[in-house]
């Protein structure tokens, strides 16, 4: 299963953005209203000019306390971030984002974005994977 598959199964691949002059408590409303764990930092909407993350925050909160939510999203978010490709396999995603210990991995090509995997969204596609694996499995054993 690579990418591609993964990206088809979430239905969507818009991701949300925010500019890196956004306010930390402007990315806080935002993860919160919309469940997520992380934003793509971006000028244009395809660039990535970072990711801020739930821990991000956190790590900024226990040095800064309530004093960073007034920073821009520029000051907290992570600069290196690491990416994949449409044809990557679900396996080297996910041990990459293990590896890394990172959730959220920007999808990009031809040097735009072109969607967001959280890994719950790989490890659910390689659920699936390996339950059908499964069932096909028993179907032709069972004859």
């Amino acid at each position: 299963m690579n990418v591609t598959h993964i990206l088809k199964l979430k239905g969507s691949s818009t991701v949300e953005t925010i500019t890196p002059d956004t306010s930390v408590a402007t990315a806080c409303a935002i993860l919160a209203e919309k469940r997520f764990g992380a934003l793509v930092v971006s000028v244009s909407g395809a660039d990535i000019a970072g990711i801020l993350s739930e821990r991000d925050i956190v790590r900024a909160l226990a040095r800064e306390a309530g004093g960073c939510l007034t920073m821009p999203v520029s000051k907290l978010m992570t600069e290196k971030v690491e990416t994949c490709t449409p044809e990557e396999k679900a396996d080297s995603v996910l041990a990459r984002m293990t590896e890394g210990r990172f959730r959220h991995m920007p999808v990009t090509e031809g040097g735009e974005m072109v969607g967001l995997l959280s890994i719950g969204d790989v490890v659910k596609a390689r659920m699936d994977e390996i339950e059908q694996e499964n069932a096909a499995m028993v179907g032709m054993l069972s004859g």
